[in-house]
């Protein structure tokens, strides 16, 4: 195995780390803009209303996307690792 073949996989395999978390950073992102923004306008200081529901928010977003990250896993598997291991 060479070190280019290394850094491919490497690279696959965090550009599919990267597209699993998109859709719980992005919620997180959005929500917190949101929360930030009302407080401010209202001058609200609380922590938890701005921890509580980004969690909840993020939990509810990963079991919504389950499927979409096993594919995601399932496709880098087969396209990157089983090729390799079967050469």
């Amino acid at each position: 195995m060479t070190e280019l073949a290394i850094f491919e996989v490497l690279r696959g395999a965090l550009w599919a780390a990267a597209m699993m978390a998109l859709p719980i950073l992005a919620v997180t992102l959005v929500l917190g803009f949101v929360i930030g923004l009302l407080q401010a306008l209202t001058s609200i200081q609380e922590m938890t209303l701005t921890f509580v529901p980004k969690i909840l928010a993020a939990v509810v977003v990963f079991f919504l996307s389950l499927g979409y990250m096993t594919r995601i896993c399932l496709d880098f598997f087969n396209n990157t690792v089983l090729p390799m291991i079967s050469n």
